[in-house]
């Protein structure tokens, strides 16, 4: 991460403070990602639509996500990644400003989408970042510990915003997230060291990233295997309540459980990433169709949907290894291919919903939603293990007859 002329390691502390704030902007992405969710009444009323119109404004700033994350990281191929990273989170820290004075909900909505956009790239530099800071054994946890803004996000901000609902007002929410970046952008610019953009870097040698099939598995395995949790958490409020027969005062309860889920699972799946890589990502996979069909079966009791919901949060132990895997597979296009996989990620969440909603609407109910999340991790497995198989077979390629 140094520049030619600055040669010297930083100390443990100094690692830690720059990680802090990379995990600073991750928090601030993801209380803005996650806790409008619970605020959708509060906007639809303030722009007089309806409450599921509102909702475009959720699909509006994935659809960013998606677009952003690949351009950015081709436009910023030949910037240092210091710089790269400052740039994301001040346009980041401005787009929720204007969100929270817009005007109207059609340029709300515009504003969410320009927000998104340096979203995948932010998570995907910052990774390539913390894993650069640390000995080669232990990338998977820094990139854990980066990751770890969001999941602490999503077990602070959804439940509360949830429990608070229509008195915490949408638009102190978009303000209070545009200080959380303008902080960030502060700490980089503090702790993280000026570097230099990486020799023989741009556009051409970003994009021969996709054409190594071992990235193109990697970004399938995450749009699909993990679109499962999507499913399910989509409508966890409705299987609570109509499956599970429990108070709507239970449901921040849920959410919580789920955020701690999330957060056990990204400290120890970026462990045993760096113990086994692979195995972390098939096990996972395995997991998620055990626990997803658990779901389905047990739905109708209070405490099991407590478990399951948990367990759920849990899977994303895959997280750190798939981003680690992608550093692996990448060569040359590292900075697009991790900054894609948040694209992937948003595909799944697109991809889980829409599923979800599918079989609830043919009636199968809320419980459904479980096996269509087993469905979807039995199809990733599918895709793991075809990329095993893969690297096996250019490996035993490479040795000697």
């Amino acid at each position: 991460m140094h520049s030619k002329e600055d040669a010297t390691p930083l100390t443990r502390f100094q690692v830690a403070l720059v990680i802090l704030a990379l995990a600073c902007g991750g928090f601030g992405i993801g209380i803005g990602e996650f806790a409008i969710m619970g605020l959708l009444p509060d906007v639809a009323a303030t722009f007089q639509v309806s409450t599921p119109q509102a909702g475009y404004v959720i699909s509006a700033y994935a659809l960013g996500v998606v677009v952003g994350a690949p351009l950015i990281a081709i436009a910023g191929a030949k910037a240092s990644r210091r710089s790269l990273l400052l740039i994301l989170m001040s346009v980041f820290t401005v787009g929720n400003l204007a969100s929270a004075l817009a005007p109207d909900f059609l340029s709300f909505t515009v504003l969410r989408f320009l927000t998104g956009l340096p979203h995948g790239a932010y998570f995907g530099v910052s990774a390539l970042v913390a894993a650069s800071l640390v000995p080669v054994q232990m990338r998977a946890q820094a990139v854990g510990y980066v990751m770890m803004g969001l999941t602490v996000a999503t077990l602070l901000g959804t439940p509360v915003m949830a429990f608070f609902g229509q008195s915490l007002k949408w638009r102190v929410l978009f303000l209070s997230v545009g200080a959380v970046g303008a902080l960030t952008v502060t700490l980089i610019w503090l702790y993280l060291p000026r570097d230099q953009p990486t020799e023989g870097a741009g556009v051409m040698r970003e994009l021969v990233a996709f054409t190594h099939p071992q990235v193109l598995l990697t970004l399938t395995l995450a749009a699909t295997g993990f679109g499962g949790m999507f499913s399910i958490f989509s409508y966890i409020a409705g299987t609570a309540t109509e499956i599970a027969h429990m108070p709507a005062g239970m449901i921040p309860v849920i959410m919580a459980l789920f955020g701690v889920g999330m957060n056990v699972g990204n400290v120890v799946g970026s462990k045993l990433a760096d113990i086994a890589l692979m195995g972390t990502i098939g096990g996972m996979l395995v997991f998620n169709i055990v626990v997803m069909s658990l779901f389905s079966l047990t739905a109708g009791s209070p405490w099991m949907l407590c478990t399951c919901t948990f367990l759920i949060g849990c899977t994303f132990a895959a997280g750190p290894a798939i981003q680690t895997r992608l550093m692996d597979v990448a060569a040359d296009g590292q900075t697009l291919a991790a900054a894609s996989l948040h694209s992937a990620f948003n595909v799944a969440n697109a991809l889980g919903a829409w599923l979800g909603g599918l079989v609830i609407a043919f009636g199968y109910g809320y419980a459904a939603t479980g096996y269509v999340g087993a469905v979807l991790s039995f199809f990733g497995l599918f895709v793991f293990a075809a990329s095993f198989m893969l690297e096996r077979r250019a490996n035993g390629s490479l040795r000697p007859a």
